[in-house]
């Protein structure tokens, strides 16, 4: 009887972590985004010509690797590894700042603040549709002239 009771509680707990692992696995921001010129709008302009956006997001952390082309036909390359702290980590490549805050707002929302010189510049929302095929990321705040920036980039997952 006791051998019994051992067993399902061991195999309820194994089933948990299955299932928790599962979860972390499956996170609805991982993954290789393309970048969609004709969902996405850019206000001031000019629009990316190209984007591909790799994440790997996980409980605690999030990873970001972008490489693309500006509106003006320049190359692009933005990197950064932040925990869901709120605390900053230093970015690469991000034309307004150089730190990073980040922060999970729900399952299929993060929010990144960019800062520079410890102030945010831009706060980016970036929203994974229910169905996981779309990430539309939402930028505003202020360009490294002073005016106002919003963007809705679109990506469809690869």
């Amino acid at each position: 009887m006791q051998f019994k009771k051992v067993a399902i509680v061991c195999a309820v707990v194994c089933a948990a972590l299955v299932l928790s692992v599962a979860a972390m696995a499956s996170d609805s921001q991982s993954g290789t985004w393309k970048f969609n010129a004709a969902k996405s709008t850019y206000s001031p302009g000019p629009a990316a010509k190209s984007i591909t956006l790799t994440v790997v997001s996980e409980e605690k952390s999030i990873k970001i690797h972008s490489e693309g082309i500006d509106g003006e036909g320049k190359a692009t390359k933005v990197d950064f590894t932040a925990n869901f702290d709120g605390k900053d980590y230093p970015a690469t490549g991000i034309v307004a700042g150089d730190m990073v805050s980040v922060e999970r707002v729900d399952g299929s929302t993060v929010r990144v603040n960019m800062k520079k010189a410890g102030l945010t510049v831009m706060t980016v929302t970036s929203v994974v549709s229910m169905d996981g095929k779309l990430r539309t990321s939402t930028f505003v705040g202020k360009d490294n002239e002073g005016h106002d920036v919003k963007n809705v980039v679109v990506y469809d997952k690869e």
